[in-house]
């Protein structure tokens, strides 16, 4: 009967490397695609507006459409903002792993590529992709703080 092969320490401290790497990417694609599905949202809910009203639809109902359109814009920009919080935090998590795992190897090329960006500290060497990111949803709010605003007044406006 023929011996099961054991693996040893260093050989399975690479597969967990490999595993934990791809599962960092993995993450990293979620992330982007959930920055896709909020953005095609947001971006729904605006042409659903605009075609509201350019053909005088629900022409009664406009103010309260309206009111409940820009509030859930806003509502959604803060969940999508939290969410790269989020997916920041999972990443820095994984990464700070993977830094670990790299003491055991003999090179480690993520902590020296986070070392040769300036440890994300110098602008100039690197941008972190989340802050940008994260602007992302502070500008998409601005549409519908806007339509908030003019909403309230012109419902104001009515009363008066």
């Amino acid at each position: 009967m023929k011996e099961p092969y054991i693996m040893s320490e260093n050989e399975m401290l690479l597969d967990q490397y490999k595993l934990y790497v791809e599962m960092a990417d993995r993450v990293s694609a979620r992330r982007a695609q959930t920055n896709r599905f909020y953005i095609a949202l947001l971006t729904a809910l605006l042409l659903i507006l605009s075609a509201v009203g350019d053909k005088n639809l629900f022409l009664n109902y406009q103010l309260p459409v309206f009111i409940i359109v820009s509030l859930l814009g806003i509502a959604l920009n803060y969940v999508w903002y939290i969410n790269i919080k989020s997916y920041r935090q999972l990443n820095t998590g994984k990464f700070e792993i993977i830094q670990q795992m790299e003491e055991k190897l003999p090179f480690h090329c993520y902590t020296d590529e986070w070392k040769l960006l300036g440890e994300g500290k110098d602008s100039e060497k690197y941008r972190q992709l989340t802050k940008i990111e994260s602007d992302v949803p502070k500008i998409m709010v601005i549409p519908y703080v806007l339509l908030f605003m003019y909403s309230v007044t012109m419902f104001f406006v009515r009363i008066v």
